[in-house]
């Protein structure tokens, strides 16, 4: 790939980068967040087009018009979120869309035989004829892989395969992976996990902000080493720590011992001070979305006490933590967050139905009307009207609204995960300063943030996640800079 440049809407996602994929080799491509990473590799793989540049496989120049014509040519993807039927088998799963044929129809028999052949030569122990939802998610991802090796691969990418994967899982991966190079299949490993990559890769490429940093070989490079090529100009954060006014008589809001969750989360303790900005940090699969989750009444706790001010609480439902004065704001703010066919007021008042009744079967229209004027106003919300449907917000202004609809329910206890997942920069700073005037008032703030500089800016204690067990909590004056929080999440 010779000197990429794509744009989307005007901003420049990619830069004149350039990237080279030996055959036989592991190569990874590792960055933070907006790096450019994905983008490079569905570009490679045809979902999406370059503005300019040139790719060229076996010497021989290609321009793809969508993923079906890079797999013609022997390049598959196997990305982030699984793609397989969990109603299907496995072998139905792996000749989905190109299914084997005898005469008019399927040759079942015959993919029942070459799904076999196909297992047995990646080591993966499993019926073919097994539904996939009696899976774990470790296998799953391994019949993805299958599913990219049924048909001839020249080049296959790897987006964070190891996320929800068991060290067990990983082993079983490498020895895939490792296989795969021994017959000649060339790997793209996308991954924020250095020692993973390092045991793996043969060669490393760092991107940071759309361009290209450096490549060497992986044996000669260090954890360390990475992560400064990532973070640049000695990992200064991208935004600054505010001390905050001190609150009188601050006391513990929210106590968490020994909590268990979905066997993802394992005996996690940690509490929040009242006026306290805590965050947690791990990779992808290391529990954070899980504890947010649990706290909230959607997951079940296997284990573990809670307090709030001092009172044990049993969350069972979303409705318990409300009453207990939690909110949360979801990693999904179109799907989980927000009711796109509707207006901004009406999704304001998702949240507060009782504080705007006049009577059993009437709402008071006065008070949402205030109610939605005082949020956009507080919000800096950018909008004509509060009747403006909420597809037309930017993704800034609509993760406001999702806020401010919790926050005029006055909650004790804010919990938000990837706050400013998807939004530009300036209106991140917004938020981030929205969140630090809510803790300022005695308020407390659970946070998960992929953005490392994020955390950095505004936590004033940082919990470790790896693996779903807590490995380390940072205090204020231990968080420099990024450096110290990437290192600390690598395990």
């Amino acid at each position: 790939m010779r000197h990429i440049v794509k744009s989307f809407y005007g901003n420049t996602v990619l830069n004149d980068v350039s990237f080279s994929l030996e055959k036989g080799h592991v190569h990874a491509i590792v960055g933070g967040n907006g790096a450019g990473k994905s983008t490079l590799m569905k570009i490679l793989t045809g979902v999406y087009r370059k503005d300019s540049g040139e790719i060229l496989v076996d010497g021989k120049n290609v321009d793809f018009s969508g993923y079906s014509g890079a797999a013609s040519a022997g390049i598959r993807m196997i990305f982030q979120e699984l793609s397989v039927v969990p109603t299907l088998t496995v072998v139905e799963n792996i000749y989905l869309n190109h299914e084997e044929k005898k005469g008019l129809f399927n040759d079942d028999k015959n993919m029942r035989k070459d799904a076999e052949k196909l297992l047995d030569r990646l080591g993966i122990d499993v019926p073919v004829n097994e539904k996939i939802a009696s899976l774990s998610v470790g296998y799953c991802q391994l019949i993805e892989i299958a599913k990219a090796l049924s048909e001839k691969v020249k080049i296959l990418v790897m987006d964070e395969p190891t996320a929800s994967l068991s060290d067990t899982e990983v082993t079983r991966l490498f020895n895939i992976v490792r296989t795969l190079k021994s017959e000649g299949v060339s790997i793209v490993y996308i991954s924020h996990r250095m020692s993973e990559i390092l045991e793996i890769a043969d060669e490393v490429t760092v991107l940071r902000d759309g361009k290209h940093i450096i490549t060497g070989e992986a044996k000669n490079l260090t954890i360390a080493g990475i992560i400064n090529y990532m973070l640049g100009d000695t990992g200064r954060n991208a935004f600054e720590y505010h001390e905050r006014q001190q609150i009188q008589n601050p006391g513990v809001m929210v106590d968490v011992s020994g909590l268990s969750v979905d066997n993802l989360v394992t005996d996690v303790s940690f509490h929040v001070n009242k006026g306290e900005i805590v965050g947690l940090a791990g990779l992808m699969g290391s529990g954070r979305t899980e504890i947010l989750e649990s706290l909230f009444g959607i997951r079940k706790i296997q284990k573990g006490k809670i307090t709030i001010e001092g009172k044990p609480i049993e969350i069972k439902n979303t409705q318990q933590a409300i009453q207990a004065g939690i909110a949360l704001v979801p990693e999904d703010r179109r799907r989980e967050g927000l009711v796109l066919t509707h207006s901004l007021k009406n999704n304001l008042l998702l949240a507060l139905f009782e504080r705007v009744k006049k009577n059993r079967l009437l709402i008071d229209g006065d008070k949402i009307r205030k109610i939605s004027e005082e949020s956009i106003a507080d919000l800096n919300i950018k909008t004509n009207s509060i009747d403006t449907p909420i597809s037309n917000l930017s993704g800034g202004n609509q993760q406001k609204v999702v806020i401010a609809k919790w926050l005029k329910n006055n909650p004790k206890l804010l919990l938000l995960d990837e706050p400013t997942a998807g939004i530009d920069i300036g209106a991140k700073g917004e938020i981030i300063k929205i969140i630090e005037d809510y803790a300022g008032r005695g308020n407390s703030v659970i946070v998960v943030s992929s953005e490392i500089s994020e955390l950095a800016a505004m936590c004033d204690r940082i919990v470790v996640l790896v693996n779903g067990r807590k490995t380390k909590e940072l205090t204020r004056n231990e968080i420099k800079n990024e450096g110290v929080i990437q290192h600390a999440i690598q395990g």
